[in-house]
């Protein structure tokens, strides 16, 4: 960066607005972490409010090697919206208006800064929906998710963030803070090279998000949802089977294991009784065809030996008897208990987002508690299984060296056990700066070495000076 850090600011507070720069230090900070506990600390928090206040804090940027981190929510696992150098958080919380909505061309037209569930609130009164439901969604905004590549529940039937996203506007981080769009506002689409989807997933590293045309969906007229324990893993891999066979393809397909179950219910107060490894399932049907799908799935999962079984014909029903408890426990109940096996309230959580396919979730779990053992690492596993993503999670005290030490080795032996399986290290949380490693081994696991420098070129091309996430992805 060249120049004072205070002029620096002062210049962005003339530039854009002193109402648009905020340098207060406690607010900084709270901008320049993440919920795994990794933080670290910009300069300042910029707030722009149209893509011409990004055009020009981008050509700002570049006149003066200033490092810009884009930022939705900062609700990142993988570290990529921590700042790593000295530079600025680019907040996009007040673009946030939603421009046009259309179930008749299917579209969505929306800021960066729209949270996932309030555009959900807003289709739904149209009977539509935005499908990609990450964890955070709460919080999620479509920028953020764009740049991470996100997905969640519904992704075993509906996918991530790449199936969805059809065209964007973009700020490249280059002298003129160039203004471009790419994509259509039609479901089919051929510009030559696929520019949406590279910025899709690119965590921020290429471009700057400004506006996106998200494709949206009807909301689905029923969905049929059971919760259901098993005594053993292979009941729960033959039930992933059971309904796959059957030409069913799940609304939503999620897993938690035995000892998570019970250390969930714990941790969180959950007073329901929990026999066993979770799988919860949920299909969209027509509504004259839910009592037949009730009995279809009831049916199927008793018979690959579920022990105890809930089967609920609306999500509404569902809800109201708190089947999604448990699965939404997953994450806080990781946050406390990695504070009660590190000692300490200081905490770094790694949650892992490895994908392997559905059939190998049998051998991948086993082998994650074969590295709960070696490491003595308390481990919580669970997530989509009906696409093979988990997300195995422990927890360490920075502090303690040992901890950290032991964590590292089990996050990078997790990454191997994925890759050993068919499978792949990151799915949905991105690369950010904790897997940078683990591309690496992919590529040469696949001996694609080559990969990793065609996406150097590229991250030169769209950033000539390196400013924009730098110390990211590659």
């Amino acid at each position: 960066m060249s120049g004072n850090p205070g002029r620096i600011v002062d210049g962005l507070k003339s530039l854009l607005g002193r109402d648009r720069v905020v340098d207060d230090e406690a607010v900084v900070r709270l901008y320049s972490r993440e919920p795994s506990g990794l933080e670290s600390q910009a300069l300042a928090v910029v707030f722009p409010e149209t893509v011409r206040d990004v055009s020009r804090l981008a050509r700002y940027a570049y006149s003066r090697d200033l490092k810009l981190y884009p930022q939705g929510s900062s609700t990142s696992l993988s570290g990529s919206s921590v700042p790593l150098e000295e530079g600025v958080v680019v907040s996009f919380e007040r673009m946030n208006q939603v421009s046009e909505v259309s179930v008749v061309d299917s579209i969505a037209v929306v800021g960066p800064g729209v949270r996932i569930d309030e555009l959900n609130l807003m289709l739904a009164e149209k009977g539509y929906m935005f499908p990609v439901d990450p964890a955070s969604a709460a919080v999620a905004t479509v920028g953020g998710a764009i740049n991470s590549g996100a997905g969640g529940m519904r992704s075993a039937k509906y996918g991530t963030m790449r199936d969805w996203v059809l065209g964007l506007q973009l700020v490249l981080p280059d002298e003129h803070g160039t203004v471009l769009r790419v994509g259509c506002r039609t479901l089919k689409c051929r510009q030559g090279y696929d520019l949406v989807r590279l910025i899709v997933g690119s965590e921020g590293t290429l471009a700057m998000v400004t506006e996106a045309i998200l494709r949206i969906t009807p909301l689905p007229e029923q969905v049929v949802v059971a919760l259901a324990f098993y005594p053993e893993l292979r009941n729960v891999a033959e039930a992933v089977v059971a309904v796959k066979e059957q030409s069913v393809q799940p609304y939503l397909m999620e897993f938690m294991d035995r000892k998570t179950v019970e250390a969930a219910a714990k941790a969180m107060n959950i007073p329901v009784e929990t026999p066993g490894h979770m799988l919860l399932v949920g299909v969209d049907v027509n509504r004259e065809a839910t009592g037949r799908f009730v009995e279809w799935l009831g049916k199927t999962l008793r018979a690959t030996g579920a022990v105890k079984l809930h089967v609920a014909d609306t999500l509404r029903e569902a809800e109201d008897k708190g089947f999604f408890t448990l699965r939404r426990s997953l994450f806080p109940a990781q946050i406390k208990l990695a504070r009660e096996a590190a000692g300490s309230r200081r905490v770094l959580v790694y949650i892992e987002d490895i994908a392997v396919p559905p059939s190998r979730l049998v051998d991948a779990v086993e082998g994650l508690r074969s590295l709960e053992d070696k490491y003595g690492l308390p481990t919580m596993i669970g997530g989509h299984v009906g696409d093979g993503n988990l997300h195995p999670a422990v927890g360490f005290d920075p502090h303690n060296e040992d901890q950290a030490r032991r964590v590292e080795e089990w996050f990078e032996e997790v990454m191997e056990l994925a890759l050993k399986l068919g499978g792949t290290i990151s799915s949905e949380h991105g690369i950010g700066t904790l897997k940078r490693s683990g591309l690496r081994r992919e590529f040469e696991h696949l001996g694609s070495a080559k990969a990793l420098e065609l996406m150097r070129g590229l991250k030169r091309l769209f950033d000539p000076k390196g400013i924009l996430n730098p110390g990211k992805v590659v």
